[in-house]
């Protein structure tokens, strides 16, 4: 697992070890990152990472948030309750040498307190956990989600836009799918 693009391409970045197996986490693979990413900075919805607050929910190995940071997001919130998780962003982040410019919280993504709202979000629940949207809403309620921020949601099907958000588009990466939403404001 690697950083695809931006200032950081190419820095292999720490995953799930031997003795971590019962975490439970599965990274996103770099080649749905890279194709994700792609359709990001593609233009279709502007330009979502530059400068960007990102809320990198269910956040595992953190890959996703630092492939926006290396990229040119200004902050990434990490929420990630495992602590093999915790340890494996917090090497992570060390190795990018990102420390100013992450937070790392401890917490359930389903019972986020009160937060800064956030102009992208990523959103990479446990499948078939029906944990996603029950995330996101309690994102919304504590101030996370920006007027018009960009939900990216990562799921083993495709997702549909729950109440105060809108899809935009979905692709299908083998047996992940991503569905594109939008909060509407």
């Amino acid at each position: 697992m690697r950083i695809i693009g931006g200032s950081h391409r190419g820095t292999a970045l720490t995953a799930v070890g031997k003795g971590d197996a019962g975490a439970h986490l599965r990274p996103t693979t770099d080649r749905v990152r890279e194709s994700l990413f792609n359709v990001l900075q593609g233009g279709r919805f502007g330009d979502p990472i530059g400068g960007a607050q990102v809320l990198d929910l269910f956040a595992g190995t953190g890959a996703l948030g630092l492939e926006a940071l290396s990229r040119g997001a200004a902050h990434v919130t990490f929420v990630e309750n495992g602590r093999v998780g915790q340890k494996l962003i917090r090497e992570n982040i060390e190795k990018l040498r990102r420390q100013a410019d992450t937070t790392v919280l401890g917490h359930d993504a389903t019972k986020l307190g009160p937060g800064h709202a956030c102009d992208l979000v990523f959103l990479d629940p446990p499948y078939d956990q029906n944990l996603g949207g029950k995330a996101l809403q309690t994102a919304k309620a504590g101030g996370w989600i920006a007027p018009d921020a960009l939900i990216v949601w990562e799921e083993s099907r495709a997702q549909i836009a729950p109440n105060g958000f809108v899809s935009l588009d979905q692709r299908r990466y083998g047996d992940t799918w991503v569905s594109f939403m939008r909060h509407a404001s």
